[in-house]
């Protein structure tokens, strides 16, 4: 599932609703730079799960897609070869490679224990001197198979260790925990009409300095593969100044959503 940008427009809203708070309030307000950050970690999070899931179906299996998140500059090679499990593959995307806008350079290295369709298989992915758009990214995802159903796929990711140093040098720690579950798609030999939704789960983003922000699903986000965007789905937001519900609408493919805090409705590009 990839929300890359659900989280940037909320700091437009943010900066809204600080202007209307009195200069007491600003002045014991948290520290708001985690809000961007996060955007950035759950950015990066999703782009790497993204690249994992093509390379598995690329290389691990028969399933193919009309989307390829390698193939344009990023270089993919299995260290060691071999064709029993685990197997490791490393993604290097070398001084610079750009895709939709987007700049990744450093390796990720992504080391399956089975196939990501298998219950109980994992696929963990570890950041090798990485950067996107000049973050250093460091930490490992585990994205584990947890299905019970054949029906309904499901998986849990966990980011653990997760640590970026943006271009001003601040450093923000993550951690978090969220379910993924497959409600279409999943008897085709495509990922183009694959259907992910995240049930649940909360993301936390701390400042050297302690500011901290939290995000939690609280209706579930529905991504289409074929969509670029999060279609339908809330999540709320908190920290000291921010308490409001991110709403992503009623199942379009569109670009829009609203961010409502206090009973104010901010509309959303995303």
């Amino acid at each position: 599932m990839r929300k890359i940008k659900f989280l940037f427009p909320v700091v437009s809203a943010l900066a809204l609703t600080v202007l209307s708070c009195t200069k007491d309030d600003i002045t014991t307000a948290s520290d708001t730079s985690p809000v961007v950050a996060s955007a950035s970690i759950d950015l990066v999070n999703e782009l790497d799960i993204q690249t994992g899931t093509q390379i598995s179906f690329e290389k691990l299996t028969a399933k193919k897609t009309e989307k390829s998140l390698t193939a344009s500059c990023a270089v993919v090679t299995m260290d060691p070869q071999t064709t029993t499990f685990p197997k490791t593959f490393y993604v290097n995307f070398g001084d610079g490679c750009t895709v939709n806008n987007i700049v990744r350079k450093g390796k990720l290295k992504i080391t399956f224990s089975g196939l990501v369709t298998e219950t109980g298989s994992t696929m963990t992915i570890e950041r090798v001197n990485y950067y996107v758009n000049g973050n250093k990214v460091e930490g490992t995802i585990v994205y584990k198979n947890t299905t019970s159903s054949p029906n309904t796929p499901q998986w849990t990711r966990t980011i653990t260790n997760g640590k970026l140093t943006d271009t001003k040098g601040d450093i923000f720690t993550n951690s978090g925990t969220h379910t993924i579950k497959q409600t279409a798609g999943v008897s085709t030999l495509s990922l183009d009409d694959n259907t992910y939704e995240m049930t649940e789960g909360t993301h936390t983003v701390t400042k050297e300095n302690g500011a901290k922000i939290t995000v939690t699903v609280i209706e579930s986000l529905i991504k289409n593969y074929s969509c670029d965007y999060v279609s339908k789905g809330k999540l709320k937001v908190e920290s000291t100044l921010l308490n409001g519900v991110i709403d992503y609408g009623n199942g379009d493919c569109d670009n829009k959503a609203t961010y409502t805090q206090n009973g104010i409705v901010f509309p959303i590009t995303l």
